[in-house]
């Protein structure tokens, strides 16, 4: 977009946001944001960013997650940037209830009132939306097949791994080389099925010795906590690794052999075609976004969400039956390039902001 617009990229961690503005070589602007809800924090933020806007006085705001959604397109509104634009990656509020979902409700339905078009990241999402009645269907658009940025693979290449380097990477984390490596790459938290994973892995292990399961990502225990019975096992368990938070998780595809991503809810998650880009076939729940990356037989396997024995079967089979996870390893990186390569959809998000422009310069 630097080539077409002046870029200012504003986000709430401001170590990660300056070495990304380093990186490619743009403005940024720090903002303290929480992703609970803390009102008097979000009206400084609020303050913070309409005050920033109001002097730059952009063309277009562009938003991404629930909490920089409506903070920015209110603050956007507030300051009379013309093109107020926010993308829908996936809803939080899905596994929330009671007196908490009507405020979240309230605030996603307040947040696409004030932007000028919203975008839902996969197909399945938008009719989420649309039965949710959060906004009218003339506001909302998919770009492209789905997601957010697309997938640089040519970034997320398994060709880039010698063996040797990926003996390495087994031997460090203390995986045995012979073993069959599951992997999981995001939040350590019960609504991204921890817990059923763990507990189907665990039990498929009495059984199948040479296995192992990577667990990539920071535990969130003051958000969203796993069962301590879960916590206790992930913690003694011989065959369950773990690596913290990772800002580069090629590495731990690479020595993956599947990707076990058992979420609850999602938008159109990156790490599944990240997976699929380094030619690790998935096992994913039937969710929306997941279940438009993968298609059941062909790039992986679908499951029924929360349900450990469904998941404990695609885990065993895939695992036995070497014909069909080779023919799933053979799909998975080409129907990403195919459909969802960063490149292309930058092209798109480009016509779609050229569009826009032209639309606000003949009003």
């Amino acid at each position: 977009m630097n080539k077409h617009y002046e870029v200012i990229a504003i986000a709430a961690e401001k170590e990660r946001l300056e070495r990304y503005g380093l990186k490619n070589k743009v403005r940024t602007f720090w903002i303290e944001m929480t992703r609970a809800i803390t009102p008097f924090q979000d009206l400084k933020a609020l303050m913070r960013l309409y005050n920033f806007l109001k002097e730059e006085q952009p063309l277009i705001v562009h938003t991404h997650t629930p909490k920089a959604g409506i903070i920015g397109m209110l603050a956007a509104k507030l300051a009379g940037v013309p093109i107020r634009l926010h993308t829908v990656a996936g809803l939080p509020l899905m596994e929330t209830r009671g007196l908490k979902r009507k405020v979240l409700d309230s605030v996603e339905t307040f947040t696409y009132r004030l932007a000028t078009k919203v975008y839902p990241n996969s197909y399945e999402l938008k009719k989420i939306i649309l039965k949710l009645g959060y906004t009218k269907k003339s506001k909302l658009k998919v770009l492209g097949e789905g997601s957010s940025n697309g997938i640089d693979t040519t970034y997320f290449d398994p060709s880039i791994f010698e063996k040797d380097e990926k003996l390495k990477i087994k031997e460090e984390l203390g995986i045995p080389e012979e073993d069959f490596v599951f992997i999981f790459v995001g939040r350590l938290v019960s609504e991204k099925g921890i817990n059923e994973l763990v507990t189907a892995f665990s039990q498929l292990h009495q059984t199948h010795p040479s296995i192992s399961l990577l667990l990539v990502g920071p535990f969130e225990q003051e958000l969203d906590p796993l069962s301590d019975e879960v916590l206790q096992l992930i913690k003694s368990h011989p065959k369950i690794f773990t690596t913290g938070y990772q800002e580069d998780v090629r590495p731990y595809f690479s020595i993956g052999n599947v990707l076990t991503f058992p979420s609850y809810r999602e938008g159109f998650p990156n790490v599944v075609m990240q997976a699929n880009a380094m030619g690790l076939p998935a096992i994913v729940t039937n969710i929306n976004g997941c279940n438009e990356i993968i298609q059941d037989g062909l790039n992986g396997k679908i499951v029924s969400a929360k349900s450990i024995s469904e998941l404990k079967v695609a885990i065993k089979e895939l695992l036995e039956d070497s014909s069909l996870r080779s023919k799933l390893t053979q799909n998975a990186r080409k129907l990403i390039q195919m459909k969802y390569e960063r490149t292309q959809f930058w092209q798109i998000l480009l016509k779609e902001y050229k569009e826009l422009e032209a639309l606000h310069n003949h009003d």
